[in-house]
């Protein structure tokens, strides 16, 4: 079968691999939804509604990816762009603000990320690596501070430093992944796209599973009641088996193919955890409660672990293969 497979070309392989993406959903989906026809208890009920909420994100995930990959480098990288300006909008809605951060805001979405966003169009992948960094960190403040407002300007402005950091610099290495050229991987960025989403997803929900049957005690109480260093580390080992199940559709050997999906999926959960964090001092408990108060509609909870985990994941490829 393996034979088969590769016997295929490229555009085959990538097509195959979304055609068994989308039916593995769509039967999930409507197995989901067959369970609503059945009588159960209201806690049951309540489960079943949370897991059919948690497929919409999936299924967005996977036609932005899909559009990524059919609409070639260009119009992906927009697409990501998108994402990102929504993001850190949602960032901005849930921290403190003044009149003196108007400009620094401006210079976030309408300089920062578009230029972020053609870098990486462009490959200058040494360039984008550094730009924010290095480049906006230095322009925030200098900005805050013509505006002529000290009031709390350390923490606002390393606010805005730390909204660009996850929801742009982190965002857009997901689509960068897409244009990495590699040895004897060429065209086969969706690959290791699905590598990277399939290892962060299951390091989620296995952390999760396992912090509610162990029920240890959670490293911070205040922040999340479901993490915990074992449940941390029971997620990095499930992205580490899934990385190794995976390795097939990567340019990795098995042994790194697992380091990989440890990395990833151990990363991707302290994002998680992070974003926690930010949604306790923004006393959001809840998004769907809070969401006409605050703008936040879930999508930075949503792409916080691909945010943390997608550098991280990038940069360790680029060195893995000294490109």
């Amino acid at each position: 079968m393996m034979g088969a497979l590769r016997s295929l070309t490229v555009t085959q392989q990538v097509g195959l691999l979304f055609v068994t993406l989308f039916g593995l959903l769509s039967l999930v989906t409507i197995v989901a939804f067959s369970r609503t026809f059945r009588e159960g208890t209201p806690e049951r009920q309540a489960a079943l509604d949370r897991f059919r909420r948690e497929l919409r994100p999936v299924w967005a995930t996977a036609v932005l990816f899909w559009i990524a990959w059919a609409s070639g480098a260009l119009v992906s990288t927009l697409l990501f762009g998108v994402v990102s300006f929504l993001a850190l909008r949602e960032f901005v809605t849930l921290t403190h603000t003044r009149r003196g951060d108007h400009r620094s805001l401006l210079l976030a979405f309408f300089v920062v990320l578009p230029l972020q966003y053609v870098l990486v169009g462009s490959r200058f992948f040494n360039l984008f690596t550094v730009f924010i960094p290095v480049y906006v960190f230095l322009a925030i403040p200098v900005l805050s501070a013509l505006a002529n407002d000290p009031q709390r300007f350390l923490e606002r402005t390393a606010k805005i430093q730390w909204g660009i950091t996850v929801t742009v610099y982190g965002m857009s290495h997901a689509p960068a992944l897409l244009l990495l050229d590699l040895p004897n991987y060429e065209g086969r960025g969706a690959f290791l796209v699905l590598y990277f989403v399939a290892v962060v997803a299951s390091a989620h929900i296995a952390q999760l599973l396992t912090a509610r049957r162990l029920r240890r005690r959670p490293v911070a109480r205040a922040i999340s009641r479901w993490f915990s260093w074992q449940s941390w580390l029971a997620g990095v080992g499930v992205g580490g088996v899934v990385g190794l199940l995976l390795y097939w559709a990567t340019p990795f050997k098995p042994l790194p193919a697992v380091a990989m999906g440890m990395i990833a999926g151990g990363t991707g959960l302290l994002g998680e955890f992070v974003m926690q964090a930010l949604k306790r001092d923004a006393g959001v408990r809840s998004w769907s409660g809070k969401a006409s108060v605050t703008g936040a509609v879930g999508l930075l909870d949503r792409v916080a672990p691909l945010c943390f985990a997608a550098p991280v994941f990038f940069h360790a490829v680029r060195w893995y293969f000294g490109v």
